[in-house]
Protein backbone atom coordinates (compact mmCIF):
# COMPACT_ATOMS: atom_id res chain seq x y z
CA UNK A 1 0.00 0.00 0.00
CA UNK A 2 1.21 3.49 -0.86
CA UNK A 3 2.62 5.63 1.94
CA UNK A 4 1.53 9.27 1.70
CA UNK A 5 4.16 11.85 2.58
CA UNK A 6 2.73 14.64 4.74
CA UNK A 7 4.04 18.18 5.03
CA UNK A 8 2.92 20.10 8.11
CA UNK A 9 2.44 23.85 7.72
CA UNK A 10 1.92 25.63 11.03
CA UNK A 11 3.98 24.18 13.87
CA UNK A 12 2.40 25.60 17.02
CA UNK A 13 1.48 23.52 20.05
CA UNK A 14 -1.35 21.67 18.30
CA UNK A 15 1.10 20.23 15.76
CA UNK A 16 2.76 17.99 18.36
CA UNK A 17 -0.24 15.73 18.94
CA UNK A 18 -0.98 15.58 15.20
CA UNK A 19 2.58 14.55 14.40
CA UNK A 20 2.82 11.99 17.21
CA UNK A 21 -0.44 10.34 16.15
CA UNK A 22 0.34 10.34 12.44
CA UNK A 23 3.72 8.73 13.06
CA UNK A 24 1.91 5.63 14.34
CA UNK A 25 0.27 4.89 10.98
CA UNK A 26 2.34 3.35 8.16
CA UNK A 27 -0.03 4.73 5.50
CA UNK A 28 1.30 8.24 6.22
CA UNK A 29 4.77 9.65 6.87
CA UNK A 30 5.38 13.13 8.26
CA UNK A 31 8.19 14.05 5.90
CA UNK A 32 8.39 17.83 6.23
CA UNK A 33 7.36 20.82 8.32
CA UNK A 34 7.37 24.59 7.92
CA UNK A 35 6.72 27.46 10.29
CA UNK A 36 7.44 31.15 10.56
CA UNK A 37 11.20 30.61 10.56
CA UNK A 38 13.70 27.94 9.62
CA UNK A 39 14.93 27.82 13.22
CA UNK A 40 11.47 26.91 14.51
CA UNK A 41 11.01 24.35 11.75
CA UNK A 42 14.37 22.79 12.56
CA UNK A 43 13.46 22.65 16.26
CA UNK A 44 10.17 20.91 15.50
CA UNK A 45 11.86 18.56 13.05
CA UNK A 46 14.48 17.58 15.61
CA UNK A 47 11.82 17.00 18.27
CA UNK A 48 9.87 14.56 16.08
CA UNK A 49 12.52 13.15 13.77
CA UNK A 50 11.15 14.92 10.68
CA UNK A 51 13.55 14.79 7.74
CA UNK A 52 12.85 18.06 5.94
CA UNK A 53 12.37 21.37 7.78
CA UNK A 54 11.54 24.27 5.44
CA UNK A 55 11.90 28.03 5.64
CA UNK A 56 8.36 28.68 4.38
CA UNK A 57 5.05 27.14 3.35
CA UNK A 58 5.92 27.92 -0.28
CA UNK A 59 9.16 25.97 -0.05
CA UNK A 60 7.42 22.97 1.50
CA UNK A 61 4.70 22.94 -1.14
CA UNK A 62 7.35 22.97 -3.87
CA UNK A 63 8.72 19.65 -2.59
CA UNK A 64 7.66 17.07 -5.22
CA UNK A 65 7.68 14.27 -2.63
CA UNK A 66 4.88 15.80 -0.52
CA UNK A 67 1.50 14.19 -1.18
CA UNK A 68 -0.66 15.77 1.55
CA UNK A 69 -0.40 19.20 3.16
CA UNK A 70 -1.59 19.33 6.77
CA UNK A 71 -2.65 22.94 7.34
CA UNK A 72 -2.42 23.95 11.02
CA UNK A 73 -2.13 27.70 10.49
CA UNK A 74 -4.40 30.42 11.92
CA UNK A 75 -7.97 30.44 10.52
CA UNK A 76 -7.44 33.77 8.75
CA UNK A 77 -4.94 32.15 6.34
CA UNK A 78 -6.53 28.71 5.98
CA UNK A 79 -7.92 29.54 2.53
CA UNK A 80 -4.63 31.01 1.28
CA UNK A 81 -2.65 27.93 2.30
CA UNK A 82 -5.30 25.45 1.15
CA UNK A 83 -5.58 27.04 -2.29
CA UNK A 84 -1.80 27.25 -2.70
CA UNK A 85 -1.39 23.60 -1.72
CA UNK A 86 -4.00 22.52 -4.27
CA UNK A 87 -2.32 24.66 -6.94
CA UNK A 88 0.90 22.82 -6.09
CA UNK A 89 -0.85 19.48 -6.71
CA UNK A 90 -1.17 18.40 -3.07
CA UNK A 91 -4.12 16.86 -1.26
CA UNK A 92 -5.16 18.97 1.75
CA UNK A 93 -6.19 18.24 5.30
CA UNK A 94 -6.89 21.45 7.18
CA UNK A 95 -7.70 22.48 10.71
CA UNK A 96 -11.13 24.00 11.15
CA UNK A 97 -12.70 25.99 9.69
CA UNK A 98 -12.16 25.16 6.03
CA UNK A 99 -11.87 28.90 5.32
CA UNK A 100 -12.80 32.22 6.90
CA UNK A 101 -15.51 32.97 4.33
CA UNK A 102 -18.04 30.91 2.42
CA UNK A 103 -16.72 32.19 -0.92
CA UNK A 104 -13.23 30.98 -0.05
CA UNK A 105 -14.58 27.59 1.02
CA UNK A 106 -16.38 27.15 -2.27
CA UNK A 107 -13.25 28.14 -4.19
CA UNK A 108 -11.20 25.51 -2.32
CA UNK A 109 -13.57 22.67 -3.19
CA UNK A 110 -13.94 23.83 -6.79
CA UNK A 111 -10.17 23.92 -7.28
CA UNK A 112 -9.83 20.47 -5.68
CA UNK A 113 -12.46 19.13 -8.10
CA UNK A 114 -10.68 20.69 -11.07
CA UNK A 115 -7.31 19.28 -10.04
CA UNK A 116 -8.61 15.83 -9.06
CA UNK A 117 -7.42 16.26 -5.47
CA UNK A 118 -9.01 15.58 -2.11
CA UNK A 119 -9.75 18.05 0.67
CA UNK A 120 -10.73 17.03 4.19
CA UNK A 121 -11.04 19.02 7.37
CA UNK A 122 -11.02 18.91 11.13
CA UNK A 123 -12.68 18.49 13.50
CA UNK A 124 -12.38 14.71 13.40
CA UNK A 125 -13.60 14.20 16.97
CA UNK A 126 -16.76 12.64 15.52
CA UNK A 127 -14.55 9.65 14.62
CA UNK A 128 -13.71 9.07 18.28
CA UNK A 129 -15.29 6.48 20.55
CA UNK A 130 -17.90 8.77 22.04
CA UNK A 131 -19.63 10.04 18.92
CA UNK A 132 -19.19 6.75 17.08
CA UNK A 133 -20.99 5.07 19.97
CA UNK A 134 -23.78 7.64 19.58
CA UNK A 135 -23.92 6.86 15.88
CA UNK A 136 -24.21 3.14 16.65
CA UNK A 137 -27.09 3.78 19.08
CA UNK A 138 -28.95 5.96 16.58
CA UNK A 139 -28.47 3.53 13.69
CA UNK A 140 -29.63 0.64 15.90
CA UNK A 141 -32.83 2.51 16.78
CA UNK A 142 -32.02 2.69 20.49
CA UNK A 143 -33.91 6.00 20.82
CA UNK A 144 -36.36 5.42 17.98
CA UNK A 145 -36.68 8.02 15.26
CA UNK A 146 -34.53 11.09 15.92
CA UNK A 147 -36.80 14.10 16.26
CA UNK A 148 -34.55 16.83 17.66
CA UNK A 149 -31.15 17.71 19.10
CA UNK A 150 -29.56 20.40 21.21
CA UNK A 151 -25.95 21.56 21.40
CA UNK A 152 -24.69 24.13 23.86
CA UNK A 153 -21.13 25.46 24.21
CA UNK A 154 -20.72 28.38 26.59
CA UNK A 155 -17.79 29.97 28.42
CA UNK A 156 -16.33 33.43 28.96
CA UNK A 157 -13.91 33.21 26.08
CA UNK A 158 -10.16 32.72 25.81
CA UNK A 159 -8.62 35.89 27.20
CA UNK A 160 -8.12 34.43 30.68
CA UNK A 161 -5.66 31.77 29.50
CA UNK A 162 -4.61 32.40 25.87
CA UNK A 163 -1.41 34.45 25.39
CA UNK A 164 -2.77 36.20 22.28
CA UNK A 165 -6.57 35.93 22.20
CA UNK A 166 -7.35 38.90 19.94
CA UNK A 167 -7.92 36.81 16.80
CA UNK A 168 -10.76 34.91 18.51
CA UNK A 169 -12.73 38.17 18.54
CA UNK A 170 -11.90 39.40 15.05
CA UNK A 171 -13.86 38.79 11.85
CA UNK A 172 -13.66 35.08 11.08
CA UNK A 173 -13.62 34.27 14.81
CA UNK A 174 -16.13 34.28 17.64
CA UNK A 175 -17.61 31.31 19.50
CA UNK A 176 -19.55 30.01 16.53
CA UNK A 177 -16.59 29.77 14.14
CA UNK A 178 -14.05 28.85 16.84
CA UNK A 179 -15.72 26.24 19.05
CA UNK A 180 -18.94 25.82 17.07
CA UNK A 181 -17.41 23.54 14.38
CA UNK A 182 -17.01 20.73 16.93
CA UNK A 183 -20.71 20.75 17.77
CA UNK A 184 -21.94 21.47 14.25
CA UNK A 185 -19.80 18.68 12.76
CA UNK A 186 -20.95 16.28 15.47
CA UNK A 187 -24.58 17.03 14.63
CA UNK A 188 -23.99 16.68 10.88
CA UNK A 189 -22.21 13.35 11.38
CA UNK A 190 -25.11 12.00 13.44
CA UNK A 191 -28.16 13.58 11.77
CA UNK A 192 -27.03 14.53 8.27
CA UNK A 193 -27.27 17.89 6.46
CA UNK A 194 -29.28 20.97 7.47
CA UNK A 195 -31.92 22.48 5.18
CA UNK A 196 -32.41 25.91 6.77
CA UNK A 197 -31.60 27.83 9.93
CA UNK A 198 -32.39 30.94 11.92
CA UNK A 199 -30.63 32.76 14.72
CA UNK A 200 -30.35 35.73 17.04
CA UNK A 201 -26.98 37.12 18.14
CA UNK A 202 -25.35 39.92 20.09
CA UNK A 203 -21.99 41.37 21.08
CA UNK A 204 -22.18 41.78 24.85
CA UNK A 205 -18.79 43.42 25.47
CA UNK A 206 -17.24 45.94 23.07
CA UNK A 207 -13.73 45.27 24.42
CA UNK A 208 -11.89 42.43 26.14
CA UNK A 209 -8.79 42.43 28.37
CA UNK A 210 -5.99 39.88 28.22
CA UNK A 211 -5.57 38.19 31.61
CA UNK A 212 -2.59 35.96 30.89
CA UNK A 213 1.07 35.97 29.86
CA UNK A 214 3.10 38.91 28.60
CA UNK A 215 0.09 40.85 27.26
CA UNK A 216 -1.77 40.85 30.58
CA UNK A 217 -3.86 44.01 30.93
CA UNK A 218 -3.95 44.78 27.21
CA UNK A 219 -7.43 45.77 26.02
CA UNK A 220 -8.57 45.02 22.49
CA UNK A 221 -11.80 45.59 20.52
CA UNK A 222 -14.41 42.91 19.84
CA UNK A 223 -15.51 42.80 16.19
CA UNK A 224 -17.94 39.86 16.18
CA UNK A 225 -21.07 38.61 17.88
CA UNK A 226 -20.19 36.63 20.99
CA UNK A 227 -23.54 35.09 21.98
CA UNK A 228 -25.50 33.22 19.30
CA UNK A 229 -28.67 31.19 19.63
CA UNK A 230 -29.75 29.22 16.57
CA UNK A 231 -32.40 26.87 15.24
CA UNK A 232 -31.61 24.17 12.69
CA UNK A 233 -33.99 22.28 10.40
CA UNK A 234 -32.30 19.08 9.23
CA UNK A 235 -33.13 17.53 5.87
CA UNK A 236 -34.23 14.45 7.84
CA UNK A 237 -36.97 16.50 9.52
CA UNK A 238 -35.25 16.72 12.91
CA UNK A 239 -35.02 20.13 14.56
CA UNK A 240 -31.91 21.36 16.38
CA UNK A 241 -31.10 24.08 18.91
CA UNK A 242 -27.60 25.56 19.14
CA UNK A 243 -26.11 28.06 21.59
CA UNK A 244 -22.51 29.28 21.24
CA UNK A 245 -21.25 31.96 23.61
CA UNK A 246 -18.16 33.70 24.98
CA UNK A 247 -20.35 35.74 27.35
CA UNK A 248 -21.23 33.24 30.09
CA UNK A 249 -19.37 33.31 33.40
CA UNK A 250 -20.63 29.96 34.66
CA UNK A 251 -23.03 27.22 33.64
CA UNK A 252 -23.78 23.50 33.88
CA UNK A 253 -23.19 23.42 30.12
CA UNK A 254 -21.67 22.48 27.66
CA UNK A 255 -23.50 19.39 26.54
CA UNK A 256 -25.12 17.87 23.50
CA UNK A 257 -28.33 15.84 23.53
CA UNK A 258 -30.11 13.82 20.85
CA UNK A 259 -33.87 13.26 21.26
CA UNK A 260 -35.82 10.40 19.74
CA UNK A 261 -39.31 8.95 19.84
CA UNK A 262 -38.14 6.31 22.34
CA UNK A 263 -35.36 7.94 24.34
CA UNK A 264 -32.54 10.47 24.77
CA UNK A 265 -28.76 10.37 24.35
CA UNK A 266 -26.86 12.84 26.52
CA UNK A 267 -23.23 13.90 26.08
CA UNK A 268 -22.12 15.92 29.08
CA UNK A 269 -18.67 17.39 28.62
CA UNK A 270 -16.16 16.71 31.35
CA UNK A 271 -14.35 20.03 31.06
CA UNK A 272 -16.31 23.11 29.92
CA UNK A 273 -13.11 24.67 28.59
CA UNK A 274 -12.26 21.74 26.35
CA UNK A 275 -15.89 21.30 25.41
CA UNK A 276 -16.36 18.91 22.49
CA UNK A 277 -12.64 18.47 21.78
CA UNK A 278 -13.11 15.01 23.28
CA UNK A 279 -12.64 11.81 21.34
CA UNK A 280 -13.77 9.86 24.39
CA UNK A 281 -16.05 10.62 27.34
CA UNK A 282 -19.29 9.19 28.68
CA UNK A 283 -22.32 8.41 26.53
CA UNK A 284 -25.50 8.49 28.62
CA UNK A 285 -28.78 6.91 27.55
CA UNK A 286 -32.28 7.05 28.97
CA UNK A 287 -35.15 5.34 27.16
CA UNK A 288 -38.91 5.43 27.67
CA UNK A 289 -38.51 2.68 30.27
CA UNK A 290 -36.44 5.01 32.47
CA UNK A 291 -38.64 8.07 31.94
CA UNK A 292 -38.19 10.16 35.09
CA UNK A 293 -41.64 11.72 35.09
CA UNK A 294 -43.58 8.56 34.35
CA UNK A 295 -45.21 8.41 37.77
CA UNK A 296 -46.62 11.18 39.94
CA UNK A 297 -45.42 11.78 42.52
CA UNK A 298 -41.97 11.18 41.06
CA UNK A 299 -40.36 7.85 41.73
CA UNK A 300 -37.70 7.90 44.45
CA UNK A 301 -34.87 7.54 43.89
CA UNK A 302 -35.02 8.90 40.36
CA UNK A 303 -33.70 6.45 37.76
CA UNK A 304 -30.19 7.33 36.71
CA UNK A 305 -28.78 7.63 33.20
CA UNK A 306 -27.40 4.43 31.69
CA UNK A 307 -23.73 4.81 30.69
CA UNK A 308 -23.27 2.99 27.41
CA UNK A 309 -20.09 0.86 27.01
CA UNK A 310 -17.95 2.11 24.14
CA UNK A 311 -16.87 -0.88 22.08
CA UNK A 312 -14.94 0.80 19.30
CA UNK A 313 -11.37 1.05 18.00
CA UNK A 314 -10.94 4.33 19.89
CA UNK A 315 -12.72 3.37 23.10
CA UNK A 316 -9.69 4.21 25.22
CA UNK A 317 -8.97 7.65 23.77
CA UNK A 318 -9.76 10.92 25.51
CA UNK A 319 -8.90 14.58 25.08
CA UNK A 320 -5.71 14.09 27.05
CA UNK A 321 -4.61 11.12 24.94
CA UNK A 322 -6.39 12.23 21.83
CA UNK A 323 -6.62 11.07 18.25
CA UNK A 324 -6.28 14.28 16.26
CA UNK A 325 -5.26 13.27 12.79
CA UNK A 326 -7.41 10.18 12.35
CA UNK A 327 -9.41 12.21 9.84
CA UNK A 328 -6.25 12.63 7.76
CA UNK A 329 -5.45 8.92 8.08
CA UNK A 330 -8.96 8.08 6.89
CA UNK A 331 -8.48 10.52 3.99
CA UNK A 332 -5.30 8.66 2.96
CA UNK A 333 -7.25 5.40 2.90
CA UNK A 334 -10.05 7.16 1.00
CA UNK A 335 -7.62 8.25 -1.71
CA UNK A 336 -6.39 4.69 -2.19
CA UNK A 337 -9.93 3.28 -2.07
CA UNK A 338 -11.36 6.00 -4.33
CA UNK A 339 -14.11 6.98 -1.90
CA UNK A 340 -15.05 10.12 0.01
CA UNK A 341 -13.20 10.92 3.20
CA UNK A 342 -15.35 10.79 6.31
CA UNK A 343 -14.19 14.26 7.40
CA UNK A 344 -14.94 15.42 3.88
CA UNK A 345 -14.49 18.83 2.36
CA UNK A 346 -18.19 18.77 1.48
CA UNK A 347 -19.15 18.41 5.14
CA UNK A 348 -16.66 21.12 6.10
CA UNK A 349 -18.17 23.49 3.52
CA UNK A 350 -21.70 22.66 4.69
CA UNK A 351 -20.64 23.31 8.28
CA UNK A 352 -19.08 26.62 7.24
CA UNK A 353 -22.20 27.68 5.35
CA UNK A 354 -24.41 26.71 8.28
CA UNK A 355 -22.37 28.84 10.69
CA UNK A 356 -22.30 31.81 8.32
CA UNK A 357 -25.99 31.23 7.64
CA UNK A 358 -26.76 31.53 11.34
CA UNK A 359 -24.87 34.83 11.50
CA UNK A 360 -26.61 36.07 8.34
CA UNK A 361 -29.99 35.13 9.79
CA UNK A 362 -29.22 37.02 13.00
CA UNK A 363 -28.20 40.10 11.01
CA UNK A 364 -31.23 40.05 8.69
CA UNK A 365 -33.94 38.70 10.98
CA UNK A 366 -34.91 36.08 8.38
CA UNK A 367 -34.49 32.35 7.82
CA UNK A 368 -31.41 31.28 5.88
CA UNK A 369 -31.77 28.43 3.36
CA UNK A 370 -28.57 26.49 2.77
CA UNK A 371 -27.34 25.99 -0.79
CA UNK A 372 -24.80 23.29 0.04
CA UNK A 373 -25.35 19.80 1.35
CA UNK A 374 -23.25 16.79 2.32
CA UNK A 375 -23.55 13.08 2.84
CA UNK A 376 -23.86 11.74 6.35
CA UNK A 377 -20.42 10.11 6.76
CA UNK A 378 -20.24 6.36 7.11
CA UNK A 379 -19.41 5.03 10.60
CA UNK A 380 -15.79 4.19 11.21
CA UNK A 381 -15.40 0.43 10.65
CA UNK A 382 -14.34 -1.77 13.54
CA UNK A 383 -11.35 -2.99 11.52
CA UNK A 384 -9.91 0.52 11.16
CA UNK A 385 -6.24 0.04 12.15
CA UNK A 386 -6.51 1.60 15.61
CA UNK A 387 -4.14 -0.93 17.19
CA UNK A 388 -1.30 1.21 15.86
CA UNK A 389 -2.41 4.23 17.88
Amino acid sequence: MKTFNVGVIGIGDISDVYIRNLQKYPIVKVLACAGRSLAKAQEKAQLHGIERPYTSATALMADPDIDIVLNLTLPAVHAEINLAALQAGKHVYTEKPLAATLEEGRAILELARERGLMVASAPDTFLGARLQTCRKLIDAGAIGEVTAASAFVVSHGHEWFHPGPEFFYQHGGGPLLDIGPYYVTALLSLLGPVKRCSAMAKKTFSTRTVESAALQGKTFPVEVDTHITGNLEFASGAIGTLIASFDVWDSELPRMEIYGTQGTICLRDIDPVDGPNLFGGPVLLRTAAQYRWKDLPRRQPLPDWIEVPQVHPFAETSHRVNSRGIGLVDMAYAITQQRAARASGAMALHSLELMHGLLASAASGTFYTLQSSCDRPQPLPVDFPASEL
